[in-house]
């Protein structure tokens, strides 16, 4: 990235609070977490670049193919050392060729795999993006089709409990939970939450992610164009899709939603 491409901090910004281990931005899919990564990537300090999703993968090294594997005669600390250097070798790398100093995944599938995350990265800080089960129905039906949606009912409510039984062994500095109503309804507030969690100065132009270069998929720029065109407004950010499952979700997936994922909508609040 071109040094002019690098917005500095706003005149009177507080200094870090010396935070400078991974950031792993998790939540079910469809749910605002590549919207969360590119305000992450538009940090001046932070890196968020594509889904890396294979971690998972790698936890079977020191889970379900421990027994075999143990015969090396390693102990399961050295594996997950040689974890975390590949791991996050490659983060840094790309990191500094950005110009950045801090690295972050987005991954959303991580959100199962939090307290293996926590135990390779110690010093890893996790933000956990929650929207309207609802919603993340609709969206999963318009952009994965019908099937994707009737599973989602069920996957919807897992994502969030899982990544939430793993996180209460986590202290309270390691570990936020990110509303997408929030982000969405009170961007400025919200992420200056985020960023105050992170450890991080707050940079307005950090909302404003849409100016500022990203290396996403062509098909998420013809999609982010299309959905802000929907929604009438030139905004990176916008909450117009807030409650489109009042409008857009059928009776027979609104059944099933209230079977399988109506306990954690109350749980969380949302009616």
């Amino acid at each position: 990235m071109a040094d002019d491409d690098v917005e500095s901090p706003p005149a009177g910004a507080h200094a870090p609070a010396g935070r400078s281990g991974p950031i792993f931005l998790v939540g079910c899919q469809r749910s605002g977490t590549t919207m969360l990564r590119l305000v992450l990537d538009s940090h001046s300090r932070i890196s968020c670049g594509p889904e890396t999703r294979f971690l998972a993968d790698m936890q079977r090294i020191v889970g379900r193919d421990w027994e075999r594997l143990a015969r090396f005669g390693l102990p399961r600390e050295d594996w997950l050392r040689r974890i975390a250097d590949f791991f996050g070798g490659v983060h840094e790398d790309y990191a500094r060729s950005r110009g950045k100093t801090r690295w972050a995944d987005k991954t959303p599938l991580y959100a199962l795999s939090v307290d293996f995350l926590a135990e390779v990265f110690p010093d890893a800080q996790f933000v956990h993006v929650i929207r309207d089960g609802r919603d993340v129905v609709v969206s999963h039906r318009k952009r994965f089709g019908y099937w994707s949606a009737v599973k989602c009912v069920v996957k919807w409510p897992r994502y969030i409990r899982v990544a939430r039984a793993s996180a209460a062994a986590l202290p309270p500095d390691r570990y936020l939970e990110l509303r997408y109503e929030d982000a969405v309804g009170e961007p400025e507030k919200t992420m200056r939450t985020l960023f105050e969690f992170l450890g991080e100065p707050w940079e307005p132009g950090a909302l404003d992610y849409g100016d500022k270069p990203h290396d996403v998929a062509g098909k998420y720029t013809v999609e982010a164009d299309r959905r802000r065109a929907a929604a009438g407004t030139d905004s990176s950010i916008y909450e117009s899709r807030v409650g489109t499952y009042r409008r857009e979700l059928d009776p027979f997936l609104r059944v099933l939603t209230r079977v399988f994922s109506g306990r954690t909508l109350r749980e969380l609040g949302y009616r």
